[in-house]
């Protein structure tokens, strides 16, 4: 590997280790074993590497957000039920907050850049900008398809949602396990809303 591959391997291994606020140029530098000068060269700073670093590791996490193995590449996951249906709603969710559950989960690292957010600029603009390709991504595990296929409105709208549940779900998960909702409860909610909700025109009349 080149020195922009050891720098983001060197800093995912940082971060789960110290997070964000604690993670040092020097700390990343001794990990990957580059330079000080290899950070600016190739990410710019070190809250941009950082960022790079925390993408990288949630991506990572796609495999089991689809119920594949450990170490599986994406697209070997077999989730059950039809595509936008609730029991392929309730697999999905099921994995991702399985993911939650574990210890040391990379999910308090996303917890601690949207309390940090203003003290560390670079990092939160990074991450917002990401925002749109996560939830592209989530879009074809919920209701099939490819993601090179999600469309930017899709992205903007079905994905935004996704990637709005996850980040009340982490928060929650975060703030307190013993109440946060699992997939049981998630999904009786969404049946629930659906059940509840009227057609556009009966809405508007109203």
């Amino acid at each position: 590997m080149g020195h922009r591959e050891d720098l983001l391997d060197g800093a995912k291994r940082c971060l789960v280790r110290n997070g964000f606020a604690r993670t040092t140029a020097r700390d990343i530098v001794k990990e990957s074993g580059t330079n000080l000068a290899s950070i600016g060269y190739h990410y710019g700073s070190k809250d941009a590497l950082l960022a790079q670093a925390y993408v990288a590791l949630v991506e990572e996490m796609g495999p089991a957000f689809e119920g594949a193995g450990e170490g599986s590449p994406p697209g070997v996951g077999s989730l059950p039920g039809e595509p936008g249906s609730l029991e392929r709603f309730h697999a999905l969710w099921s994995n991702i907050i399985g993911t939650m559950r574990e210890p040391g989960s990379i999910w308090r690292l996303g917890m601690e850049a949207l309390v940090m957010g203003d003290q560390m600029p670079e990092v939160r603009d990074h991450l917002a900008r990401a925002q749109r390709e996560a939830g592209r991504g989530l879009v074809p595990l919920l209701m099939g398809g490819r993601e090179e296929d999600v469309s930017d409105e899709t992205a903007d709208t079905l994905g935004a949602f996704c990637v709005t549940l996850m980040t009340g779900l982490i928060a929650q998960w975060n703030f307190d396990p013993a109440t946060a909702p699992d997939a049981d409860r998630l999904t009786e909610g969404m049946r629930q809303a659906i059940a509840h909700m009227r057609p556009a025109e009966n809405t508007a009349a109203s």
